[in-house]
């Protein structure tokens, strides 16, 4: 078989740009630290690389999703915990007009109180979570969900949840929080409704001594019992919480495993590429002197 020189020149050049195209390709692995940079270059562990992305998104979406719930129930738990202290200073105040030695305009300033604090007492049932919703909105309320007059409820019943894969709440159901009854054997014992009925009691002037005994006691102990049932709430509240830790302590080991499967899928071993790129190098000094070698093999060079 005879070998001209163009082909030996053609082949040279050949090799060459192979050569310089593995070598723009080690180098390009070396920069950017992926061993795979296209699907061509490893297809089964492009396709691992590509689930491991997808579980990684997932995950983020997930996380955030749980941010905004851990942030609805922290702010709910203090609620129910300024909630508390309110409830107590209204018995403070409530005890406080049972003294034998009020006239009936000390007591209508005590009522006064009274009615401030269960003013305050609505305000933090209607507050909001500072992303627009309101913390006892339950599935959704566009206006607060307790009404002024504290017997109607704006909301849905229920509670708005996050899109994760478990279950966290962004609310909870104020109808069920603030408009339960108190004592099932009186209809409409509300926590609003018994504080205003103390209120207009307080107010009242002209009344006997018992009388003013028997609010003090009624007030008191509804008072005591909206005290242990917001109690109950705030503690479901803290309940939520802990699951959520629990929660996003799983999503975070997720993450991790997922990017540790996109890790072991595409990321690049340096150590084996340093070696490969400087083999590839040598390889291409090897071939330029090859090239100048075939260059001086014309026939027009030795006529000279």
């Amino acid at each position: 078989m005879r070998i001209t020189s163009a082909h030996a020149f053609e082949t040279s050049v050949s090799n060459l740009q192979r050569r310089q195209q593995g070598i723009s390709e080690a180098q390009d692995r070396l920069t950017s630290g992926k061993r795979v940079q296209k699907v061509s270059d490893d297809p089964s562990s492009a396709a691992a690389a590509i689930r491991a992305l997808a579980a990684s998104r997932r995950v983020d979406a997930e996380q955030r999703a749980l941010g905004a719930s851990r942030n609805a129930m922290l702010l709910t738990e203090s609620a129910l915990g300024d909630a508390g202290e309110l409830l107590q200073q209204a018995r403070e105040t409530v005890m406080n007009a049972g003294n034998g030695g009020y006239s009936d305009s000390e007591r209508a300033l005590m009522a006064d109180k009274l009615e401030g604090l269960r003013d305050d007492l609505l305000k933090t049932a209607n507050r909001g979570d500072g992303a627009g919703r309101y913390l006892f909105g339950g599935k959704g309320a566009d206006v607060p969900p307790i009404a002024a007059n504290g017997l109607t409820y704006n909301g849905t019943a229920g509670q708005a949840q996050a899109a994760s894969g478990e279950p966290s709440p962004l609310s909870m159901d104020g109808q069920a929080v603030w408009l339960s009854e108190l004592d099932q054997a009186l209809p409409g014992s509300t926590i609003f409704a018994m504080l205003d009925r103390t209120v207009t009691e307080l107010r009242t002037a002209g009344r006997t001594t018992a009388e003013i005994t028997q609010t003090v006691a009624d007030g008191l102990g509804f008072i005591d019992k909206a005290q242990e049932h917001l109690g109950g709430w705030r503690a479901r509240a803290g309940e939520t919480l802990n699951r959520i830790d629990g929660i996003a302590s799983r999503l975070g080991q997720g993450k991790l495993d997922a990017e540790r499967q996109l890790s072991e899928a595409e990321d690049l071993d340096m150590l084996q590429a340093i070696s490969e790129f400087q083999n590839r190098q040598s390889g291409y000094d090897a071939a330029l002197k090859t090239y100048s070698i075939v260059q001086r093999l014309s026939l027009f060079d030795y006529v000279r």
